[in-house]
C-alpha cells in the first residue's frame, strides 16, 4: 500500500510501522494505535474510533500486501485492549476482517488472526456470544488446519471461548443448533473432535438444555462414532453416554418420537460399537417411553431380529436386542385389537414439535427391509404418558409388523433364534390381536406350514404352537367376508368332532356358518384347512413325514385335541387319491396312536368303545385305516373287536402278501409284546370267552414265515392254557365278547366290505403302478 497516504489520525510513522515485514516495529504501532485509542475513549469520540477501526480493517487487514494485513490484525487487536469494556460496541467491525484472515494460504498470517482474535475476545468476554456463531464457524475450520501453531492457536481461542459459555448465562441456543447440525457430519477427524468438545461443554452448562434439540444431532453423533481415531470414539461415547443419563433422569421432556428413526437407521449399522450404542439407547426407549414407540415397531424389529442370531463374537449386541425385542413385546396389550376407526383415538400427550415426526412414523430402512406404512386404526382407551400437553395419536402398526415378520420367517438366511423370535411374535400377536391378526392368516398360513421343514426342533415346536393357537382360536370362525380360502374338496365329516370348550372361548353360537369341517367352539374353520395342508405337505415331502411326521403329530395332540387330529385326518385321508401316501400315513398314525404316550386317553376311549362318540370315532379310522391291512387289524385289536379282526385275516389270503406286507405283520406281532397290548395278552387266559382272539393271533401266526417273529408269536401261543383246566365256579362275571355285543351297535358286515373295496382299489392302483415302471422299462430299452 501507499505508505504516504494520509490516513489520519494514524501518522504516517505508525502507517509505516505497520507494514514493516518486522514483528517489533508492528508492535510498536500497535502500542502507539492502543495509546490513540485510549485518548478517544476518554473523549468519548466514537466517531474517530469507527475511523481508526476501519482504516485498520479496509486498509491494513484486508489489503493485498502479506505485512499491511499482519499490521492490520495486531492494530485491530490493540483497539480492542484500548476500548475495553466498551469493545462490545464495535465487535462486528473488530470480528469480521480477523475471521476473514482464517482463510489465508499464508500460514503465518492464519496464526497472527488468532493472535488477534483471541486477544479482542478476552477482552470483550461475553459481548462476544452474539457474534458466536461466526466465531465457532471460523473456530472450526481452523480445527483442521494442518499447520501445528495454528491449530495451537485455535486451541487457546477455542478454550477461551468455551470458559466464556461455561460463565454466561445468555447464550443463543437456538440459534446455535442449526450451525451445529450443519458441521456435525464433518468428515475431518480434527473437526469432529472439535464438535464434539463443544457438545461435551454445552452438555455440562445447567443453564444450557441442549437434551431439547438431541434429535437434531443425534444422527450426526453417531456418524462421529464410527470414526477411525480410537479418541474421537471415545470422546463421542462419553457424549452420548451423557446424554442417556439425562434422557433417563427427564424421560418427560424427551422427544423419543423424533428420535426413533435415527435410532432404527444405526441399529443396523456394520460398525459394532454404533450399533450397540444405538440398541442401548433403543433398549432404553422402549422401557422409558413404553407405547410412544408402538408406531415405530416394525421399522425397531427390522433392526432387532437379525441381531438376536448373533453369535458370539457379537454376544453383547444379541443380549440388548433380546431385551429389546422382549420389552416391545410387552406393549402391545388386547386393547390393540378393539382399535376401529369409528371410535375414539387413543391419546398420549406428547412434546408439541414432535406432531409432525409422528405423522409418518414408519421406520426408515434400507433394502428388501423397506415397509411401507398402511392404514392403521385407533385405541379406543386413553394412555398418558407424562410428556406435554399436545396429544398425538398413538396405535399399533399391525400390517407393518406383519410384514416385517412375514419377510424374516421367508428369509432362509435368516438364523434360528430370530425364525423363533418371529414365530413368538406372530403367536403373541394371536394371543393379543387376534381378530386383527386372522386378516393375515391366508397369507401367514403358506410359509408357516413351509416352516414345518425347518432343520431345527426348537423352530418346529414354536411353529406347532402358533398352527394350534390359529385352528383353535375363537376369532378364526368363519364370518362373512374372513375365513379360510383353501381350494381343496373340504366336506363335512359324518360325525362331528366334539371337545370340551375352553374358559373365555366363544359360546357355541357363534360357530354357525361353519361348513367346511366338523368344527367345534375350540376347533375354528382354520382347523381343518390346517389338517388338510399338513397331509398335503406330508405327501409332497416324504421325507419329512419321515423324519418329522410322528413328532409333528405328537406335538399337535398335545396342543390341541387328539381325538379331532385322528378324527379330521382320517376324514381327510378316506378321499385321498394318492392311495401309497394314504398307506403310508395311515401306517405313521396307527404307530403313534398305538405307542405315544401323549394318546393314552384316546386309545382308553378306544378300547372299551362304551360311548357313541368312541364308536363314531372307531368307524371313522376304520374307514381310513382300511388304506393299510395290518394297522386295520391292529386297530380291531386296540378296540378289542377280535372276531372282526379275525374275519379281517381271513381276508389277506386274497391279498397280494408282498415283503412290506409281512413286515408289517412283523412289527404288529412286536407290538402285541409291549406294554400297550397288555390287557390282550392278559385275555389269552380267558380262552372261552375269547376264541377269535386266539385264532386271530394263529392267523398272523399262520401268514408269518419262519422268522423271528414267527417263533416269539409261537412261543407267546404255546402259554395259552388248556380251557379245561381254567374253568371256574365263578359264572356271574360277565365274558368280553357278551360286553362288546352288549355295548355295540356297529354294522362289522359293512366295514369289512368297505374294507375289501378299499384293498381292491390299491391292487388296481399297484397293477398300474406296475404297468407303468414296465413301459418305461420297454422304452428304456429300445
Amino acid at each position: 500500500m501507499n505508505t504516504e497516504r494520509d490516513l489520519s489520525p494514524l501518522t504516517p510513522g505508525v502507517v509505516r510501522a505497520l507494514t514493516d515485514k518486522l514483528y517489533e516495529k508492528r508492535k510498536v504501532a500497535a502500542l502507539e494505535i492502543e495509546k490513540l485509542v485510549r485518548e478517544f475513549v476518554a473523549q468519548n469520540n466514537t466517531s474517530q474510533i469507527k475511523h481508526v477501526i476501519q482504516i485498520l480493517s479496509q486498509e491494513f487487514a484486508l489489503s493485498q500486501h502479506p505485512h499491511s494485513r499482519k499490521g492490520g490484525l495486531i492494530g485491530l487487536a490493540a483497539c480492542s485492549i484500548a476500548l475495553g469494556k466498551d469493545s462490545g460496541l464495535y465487535l462486528k467491525e473488530l470480528i469480521e476482517p480477523v475471521l476473514t484472515c482464517f482463510n489465508d494460504a499464508d500460514s503465518r498470517l492464519r496464526y497472527y488472526a488468532c493472535e488477534a482474535l483471541y486477544n479482542i475476545v478476552k477482552v470483550a468476554r461475553g459481548s462476544v456470544l452474539p457474534h458466536f456463531n461466526v466465531l465457532f464457524d471460523g473456530l472450526s475450520k481452523l480445527a483442521a488446519d494442518p499447520d501445528p501453531n495454528v491449530k495451537s492457536g485455535s486451541e487457546l481461542l477455542d478454550r477461551l471461548l468455551k470458559d466464556i459459555v461455561t460463565e454466561s448465562n445468555q447464550f443463543d441456543l437456538v440459534g446455535f443448533i442449526p450451525l451445529l447440525r450443519e458441521r456435525i457430519y464433518s468428515n475431518n477427524q480434527y473437526a469432529r473432535q472439535f464438535i464434539i468438545s463443544w457438545i461435551l461443554v454445552l452438555e455440562s452448562v445447567p443453564d444450557i438444555n441442549l437434551l431439547d434439540y438431541l434429535p437434531e444431532i443425534l444422527d450426526g453423533l453417531f456418524q462421529i462414532l464410527g470414526d477411525n481415531s480410537k479418541e474421537i470414539r471415545k470422546m463421542c461415547e462419553v457424549a452420548l453416554g451423557e446424554f442417556l443419563k439425562e434422557i433417563k433422569k427427564n424421560p418427560s421432556s424427551v422427544k423419543f418420537a423424533e428420535m426413533a428413526n435415527i435410532l432404527v437407521i444405526h441399529c443396523q449399522a456394520t460398525d459394532d460399537l454404533i450399533q450397540l450404542t444405538a440398541m442401548c439407547w433403543m433398549r432404553e426407549f422402549i422401557q422409558l417411553a413404553g407405547r410412544v414407540m408402538l408406531p415405530y415397531s416394525s421399522g425397531i424389529l427390522t433392526a432387532v431380529l437379525p441381531c438376536l442370531s448373533y453369535d458370539d463374537r457379537k454376544k453383547n449386541i444379541k443380549e440388548v436386542a433380546n431385551v429389546c425385542n422382549q420389552s416391545l413385546m410387552k406393549l402391545v396389550i388386547p386393547e390393540d385389537d378393539e382399535m376401529d376407526e369409528a371410535k375414539p383415538s387413543m391419546n398420549i400427550p406428547v412434546e408439541p414439535t414432535s406432531e409432525e415426526s409422528l405423522s409418518k412414523p414408519e421406520a426408515v430402512t434400507t433394502g428388501e427391509s423397506q415397509r411401507n406404512e398402511l392404514d392403521v386404526t385407533a385405541l379406543n382407551q386413553p394412555l398418558f404418558f407424562p410428556c406435554s400437553c399436545e396429544k398425538i395419536q398413538v396405535t399399533l402398526n399391525l400390517d407393518g409388523i406383519v410384514q416385517v415378520l412375514d419377510y424374516h420367517l421367508s428369509d432362509t438366511s435368516i438364523g434360528m433364534m430370530t425364525r423363533i423370535a418371529v414365530l413368538k411374535w406372530l403367536y403373541h400377536l394371536y394371543i393379543k390381536t387376534p381378530r386383527k391378526m386372522f386378516r393375515h392368516t391366508d397369507s401367514l398360513f403358506p410359509i408357516l406350514l413351509r416352516t414345518l421343514s425347518d432343520e431345527s426342533d426348537e423352530v418346529i415346536l414354536k411353529d406347532l404352537e402358533l398352527l394350534a393357537e390359529i385352528a383353535s382360536s375363537p376369532a378364526g370362525q368363519t364370518e362373512e367376508g374372513h375365513g379360510p380360502s383353501d381350494g381343496s374338496d373340504v366336506r363335512p365329516g359324518p360325525v362331528e368332532l366334539h371337545v370340551p370348550a375352553r374358559p373365555g372361548q366363544l359360546s357355541s353360537s357363534s360357530t354357525k356358518g361353519l361348513e367346511c369341517s366338523p368344527s367345534t367352539p375350540t376347533m375354528n374353520s382354520y382347523f381343518y384347512k390346517f389338517m388338510i395342508n399338513l397331509l398335503k405337505r406330508f405327501s409332497s415331502e416324504r421325507k419329512l413325514l419321515e423324519a418329522r411326521g410322528a413328532f409333528i403329530i405328537r406335538q399337535l395332540c398335545l396342543l390341541l385335541n387328539a381325538e379331532n387330529i385322528f378324527h379330521s385326518m382320517a376324514d381327510i385321508l378316506l378321499r385321498e387319491e394318492d392311495l401309497k401316501f394314504a398307506s403310508t400315513m395311515v401306517h405313521t398314525l396307527n404307530t403313534i396312536l398305538l405307542t405315544s404316550s401323549e394318546l393314552f386317553q384316546l386309545r382308553n376311549q378306544l378300547k372299551d368303545l362304551k360311548t357313541p362318540e368312541s364308536r363314531n370315532l372307531f368307524c371313522c379310522l376304520y374307514r381310513s385305516w382300511c388304506h393299510n391291512p395290518v394297522t386295520t387289524v391292529s386297530l380291531c385289536f386296540l378296540t378289542q373287536n377280535y372276531k372282526h379282526a379275525y374275519d379281517l385275516i381271513q381276508k389277506f389270503g386274497d391279498l397280494e402278501v408282498t415283503v412290506d406286507f409281512l413286515t408289517e405283520v412283523d412289527k404288529l406281532v412286536q407290538l402285541i409284546e409291549c406294554p400297550i397290548f397288555t390287557y390282550l395278552r392278559l385275555q389269552l387266559l380267558d380262552v372261552k370267552n375269547n376264541p377269535y382272539l386266539i385264532k386271530a393271533l394263529y392267523g398272523l401266526l399262520m401268514l408269518l414265515p419262519q422268522s423271528s417273529a414267527f417263533q416269539l408269536l409261537s412261543h407267546r401261543l404255546q402259554c395259552v392254557p388248556n380251557p379245561e383246566l381254567m374253568q371256574t365256579t365263578d359264572n356271574t362275571k360277565p365274558s368280553t365278547s357278551s360286553k362288546r355285543a352288549a355295548a355295540s351297535n356297529i354294522d362289522y358286515t359293512e366295514l369289512l366290505q368297505h374294507f375289501e373295496k378299499v384293498q381292491n382299489k390299491h391292487l388296481e392302483a399297484r397293477h398300474q403302478r406296475a404297468g407303468r415302471a414296465e413301459q418305461l422299462d420297454r422304452r428304456v430299452v429300445l
